[in-house]
């Protein structure tokens, strides 16, 4: 492709650090690499505890287990999210015996609409799952004080969004809970990985926990959920709740220990070239964008239709793939009109007007971590080509 969705961010650096790990025989997690780039990424994210594993759905996936076997949650709660976020963002709500609760998004910034997220609160609600879509962090003082007045738990999905802040602060860590990824054309490259972040000794404890199977092995022995016994014979294959296997690897980690020394230049140049984007695109063309809160971490360009060409998006898809500029739906669109729907527990909370305008007219182009001018004046060129 001539404009792909991601660029590869690995070096000299990622690949002597997998090297190392290789001759050193020791694949697997609570390795020093893991531990080290927990500890790193922790310091960087200003959180007091990480734990990693093997994916940002995974991330998630350990974010509500932790709630419910901590006993934050229960069975049949009810989570408010977005209609608009990936698949995995979801599924583990339900996959944990908790409900959906679908809430339309606001069509500048993409994350949600917090007269929609106050509108959708019901005596069964008990916690809202916070999405910073497409790099960009959402409006946490106005949310955080919806939250405080109806006693909801806060967590935050931040799995496109590293690096974004809002009043300085990091996306992410706003939450009770927050999860990261670093899949191949995030904004870190571990190949596959994930993070939580939490100031919350006793949910780290339980996630470190359901990481690996639900054992007490790699737990500390001053933990806050289980009392061990000074026998590692009989802690090695103990098991006090139903978990998961969802381990990263060292090497995932090594390189992550890599990858974050290089996360400040890598956001400042996305953040350069969303400059480029937003000025061409918005002074040469009718074509809108994502509007930035706080400061985006820019993941990739989305692109909505004004409403005089609703409903073309079609010519504009042909004429980026007649380029070779590669080209998306925004994340999953609309996810109430998905099939993998009717297996949720769920309820929509209203229209969700805007998650379906963007469902069908809107589309994403990716940014990267290093200069992309020749790509951008290629993309605005391209849309400015398209008679629709």
């Amino acid at each position: 492709m001539k404009y792909s969705l991601s660029n590869d961010t690995w070096d000299i650096q990622e690949i002597e650090a997998a090297h190392k790990v290789i001759d050193s025989r020791y694949f697997t997690v609570n390795g020093p690499h893991v531990k080290q780039y927990q500890e790193d990424f922790a310091k960087k994210f200003g959180s007091k505890y990480a734990v990693m594993s093997n994916s940002g759905s995974s991330a998630n996936l350990l974010t509500m287990a932790a709630l419910v076997y901590s006993g934050r949650l229960k069975r049949g709660d009810e989570v408010l999210v977005t209609a608009v976020s990936w698949s995995t963002t979801y599924f583990p709500i339900c996959q944990m015996g908790l409900k959906i609760r679908l809430v339309d998004i606001d069509l500048g910034t993409l994350n949600v609409d917090p007269d929609a997220l106050e509108a959708a609160i019901t005596p069964a609600t008990k916690a809202v799952m916070i999405v910073n879509l497409l790099g960009n962090p959402n409006e946490f003082d106005r949310i955080r004080k919806i939250c405080d007045e109806h006693n909801l738990i806060m967590l935050e999905d931040n799995c496109e969004s590293m690096g974004a802040t809002y009043e300085g602060k990091e996306a992410g860590t706003f939450g009770l809970i927050g999860s990261f990824s670093t899949y191949f054309s995030h904004h870190l490259c571990t190949m596959e990985g994930g993070m939580n972040v939490t100031d919350d000794e006793e949910l780290y404890h339980y996630m470190l926990s359901i990481r690996s199977h639900g054992w007490t092995r790699h737990l500390p022995d001053s933990s806050k959920i289980y009392k061990k016994l000074n026998d590692p014979f009989y802690e090695s294959f103990n098991f006090i709740m139903p978990g998961f296997n969802v381990r990263p690897l060292e090497i995932e980690a090594a390189a992550g220990i890599e990858q974050l020394k290089k996360l400040d230049a890598f956001i400042e140049q996305r953040r350069v070239n969303a400059k480029l984007f937003k000025e061409r695109i918005e002074k040469e063309t009718d074509l809108l964008t994502q509007q930035e809160t706080g400061k985006a971490s820019w993941f990739g360009f989305a692109i909505i239709l004004p409403e005089e060409k609703k409903g073309k998006r079609n010519a504009y898809i042909e004429a980026l793939n007649a380029a070779d500029i590669e080209v998306r739906p925004i994340v999953a669109g609309n996810f109430a009109r998905q099939k993998a729907l009717q297996f949720l527990d769920y309820s929509i909370s209203g229209e969700l007007k805007n998650a379906d305008y963007i469902h069908e007219n809107g589309f994403f182009v990716g940014n990267h971590s290093i200069e992309m001018s020749e790509n951008i004046n290629l993309l605005i060129d391209v849309l400015k080509s398209v008679k629709a």
